[in-house]
């Protein structure tokens, strides 16, 4: 089940966000600690983000907050990979917007896959000086493709 969040679901987001990540890229483990996670998700992306998770039954599997433009945060958990969670957040907000950017680290291999396979184009590389993570990253960019594009004009 898809729904919007509210600020009382924030300990089980930055809980998804921390495992998801942690799992995805262990280098980086350890980086924030829960209580700066929950800081995180209540000072900055509940505020600036309308923040939605994928449920089975009452346990939140999957989060994506996005913003006008932009995918900020999309984690699942490891044991609902492959079970179209990220592609069901993600289709949440290709629906309110017809343009979206996002981050992702280059190493972060399955993440690219995922978002290549969905129409994401990489528009830039950077190294590592943008990010607190110290992390080489790439730009996505995916874009609705308007129905008159496929009209030859005579």
């Amino acid at each position: 089940m898809l729904r919007q969040l509210v600020l009382a679901d924030m300990d089980a987001a930055a809980r998804v966000h921390r495992t998801a990540f942690d799992q995805a890229m262990p280098w980086l483990a350890g980086l924030h600690t829960p209580d700066e996670d929950r800081w995180f998700y209540r000072e900055r992306v509940f505020p600036t983000c309308r923040v939605w998770g994928w449920f089975d039954e009452d346990e939140l599997m999957g989060i994506i907050a996005f913003r006008e433009g932009w995918v900020d945060q999309l984690y699942v958990r490891p044991v609902a990979h492959g079970r179209g969670v990220g592609t069901d957040l993600l289709n949440v907000a290709k629906g309110v917007h017809d343009r979206l950017e996002l981050w992702t680290f280059q190493r972060n291999a399955p993440a690219r896959r995922f978002y290549e396979a969905r129409g994401f184009m990489l528009v830039k590389q950077t190294d590592c000086r943008r990010n607190e993570e110290r992390e080489p990253d790439i730009r996505y960019r995916w874009s609705r493709a308007p129905l008159d594009s496929r009209l030859i004009v005579v």
